[in-house]
C-alpha cells in the first residue's frame, strides 16, 4: 500500500458515499486505501460498511467505543492502523476536496519533506468555505496567534490549523503526542521539527450535515495552545490567575455590600477553591487522572490543602490590613500570588500522585472518566 487516507468522522453519514466516490476517482493509479475512524452516534458506521462493500478501493472502518483524545486521538489511531507510511488526513465533510489528493501526494513523492500541508493561506488558497465573516476572522486570528507563539517551528507554515495534510508516519514521535481536541497538526508540528511543504487549496462548503465548530472547541484550542507553548504549570497559573481575579472580585463585591473583609475573604476563597479544582481536573491534570486516586479522594486532598493554606493566609491578610494599612483587595492578591507555587507542587506530587499498584478503581471515577470521554467527542454538547 502506497497511500492511506485517514478520515475521522462524527455523524457524517450523508457525506460518506460522495467522499468515497471522489477519492476513488482521484486516486486512480495509486495503491491507496481509505481508513475511517468513526466516533459517531448515528448510523455513519452502517453507511461506511455499506459503501465499503461496493467500493473499488479498500475501505476500512475503525469504530471507537471510547473517543479518547477527541478528533486528534482519532487521527492518530487511524495513522497507527494505516497500511502505508504515507498517511493523508482529511475531514469527512468534503470541505477538504479529494481533488487535491494527487497534488499533495505528488509533492510528498519528491522525498524532501516529512509533511505536506494543504493550506488555505498559501498561494491562491482560500478559506471560502468558512461560514460567515466571523468564522473567517476567528480562523485568521487563531492562525496568527499560533504562528506568533511558535515563530521557529511554524516559520514555513501558513496554515497550522488545517486538518488536511499528508505525513510520513515514520517521522512521528507518537510517545510525545498528547492529542486532546481537534488541532492535531499543530500538536505534531509543535512537538518536533519536521520538514514541511505547502500546497494551496480552496476550503470548500460542506457537502451535507452541520458544522462541528463550537465555542467549546474554541476553548479547547486555547487550552491546547497554552499547554503546548508553556506546559502544565502555565495552565495551572492561568486557572489560578482566573481564580485570583474571581477571588478579588468577590472580596470587592462583598466588602462593598457591607460584609466584613475576613468573611468576604473566606467566602471568596471557598468558591474559587472549588472552581479551580474543577478547571484543573479538566485542563491541567487530565493526563494524570488515570493513574491517580478517585475523583472524590483528589477533591478531598485538594480541598483540605487549600483550606489549610487559607487558614494560614487569612491571618496574614488580616496582619497586612491591620498593621500594614494595605487594602483587603491588594492584600488578598499578594497572598494568592505567594501561594501559587506551593499549590502547584502539592497538586502535582500529592493530589495526582499515582495510586499504589492493584488499587481498585471506584465507580465514581469510572463515571467521571465516562463524562470526560463524552465531553471530548467532536461537535456541540
Amino acid at each position: 500500500m502506497h497511500l492511506s487516507i485517514v478520515v475521522p468522522t462524527y455523524n457524517e453519514a450523508p457525506n460518506i458515499a460522495e467522499l468515497v466516490r471522489r477519492v476513488t476517482t482521484e486516486t486512480a493509479g495509486i495503491d491507496a486505501e481509505i481508513v475511517f475512524v468513526d466516533d459517531s452516534t448515528d448510523d455513519t458506521p452502517d453507511v461506511i460498511a455499506a459503501v465499503a462493500a461496493e467500493a473499488t478501493i479498500p475501505v476500512r472502518l475503525i469504530h471507537r467505543a471510547r473517543r479518547t483524545g477527541g478528533l486528534g486521538g482519532a487521527v492518530l489511531e487511524g495513522i497507527a492502523a494505516a497500511a502505508a507510511d504515507a498517511c493523508l488526513v482529511m475531514d469527512g465533510d468534503l470541505q477538504h476536496p479529494p481533488e487535491e489528493i494527487p497534488a499533495l501526494y505528488a509533492r510528498f513523492l519528491q522525498g524532501d519533506v516529512d509533511v505536506v500541508i494543504a493550506s488555505r493561506y498559501a498561494g491562491d488558497g482560500t478559506s471560502a468555505g468558512l461560514a460567515g465573516r466571523t468564522r473567517v476572522m476567528v480562523s485568521k486570528a487563531s492562525t496568527a496567534l499560533t504562528r506568533a507563539m511558535f515563530p521557529i517551528r511554524l516559520k514555513d507554515v501558513s496554515d497550522p490549523m488545517t486538518g488536511f495534510f499528508l505525513i510520513d508516519r515514520r517521522a512521528l514521535d507518537a510517545e510525545t503526542l498528547r492529542p486532546r481536541g481537534f488541532k492535531i497538526l499543530l500538536e505534531i508540528l509543535a512537538r518536533k521539527n519536521l520538514r514541511v511543504a505547502e500546497v494551496p487549496f480552496e476550503f470548500a462548503d460542506r457537502h451535507a450535515g452541520d458544522s462541528k465548530a463550537s465555542v467549546r472547541q474554541g476553548l479547547h484550542f486555547l487550552t491546547q495552545l497554552t499547554a503546548l507553548r508553556f506546559g502544565k504549570m502555565s495552565l495551572f497559573a492561568v486557572i489560578g490567575g482566573l481564580g485570583a481575579l474571581a477571588n478579588v472580585a468577590l472580596v470587592w463585591a462583598l466588602t462593598h455590600l457591607g460584609v466584613n473583609y475576613l468573611i468576604a475573604a473566606i467566602v471568596a476563597s471557598e468558591v474559587t477553591i472549588i472552581g479551580n479544582f474543577l478547571l484543573q481536573e479538566r485542563f491541567v491534570f487530565h493526563d494524570m487522572k488515570g493513574a491517580a486516586s478517585g475523583v472524590w479522594s483528589r477533591f478531598a486532598k485538594s480541598f483540605t490543602f487549600n483550606n489549610a493554606e487559607l487558614l494560614i493566609r487569612i491571618p496574614i491578610v488580616a496582619l497586612m490590613v491591620n498593621t500594614g494599612h494595605i487594602s483587603a483587595v491588594i492584600a488578598t492578591a499578594i497572598t494568592l500570588v505567594v501561594a501559587f507555587i506551593v499549590r502547584f507542587v502539592f497538586h502535582s506530587l500529592v493530589v495526582y500522585a499515582p495510586r499504589k499498584a492493584g488499587a481498585p478503581v471506584s465507580a465514581g471515577r469510572r463515571f467521571v472518566d465516562e463524562l470526560d470521554a463524552q465531553a471530548m467527542s467532536p461537535g456541540e454538547l
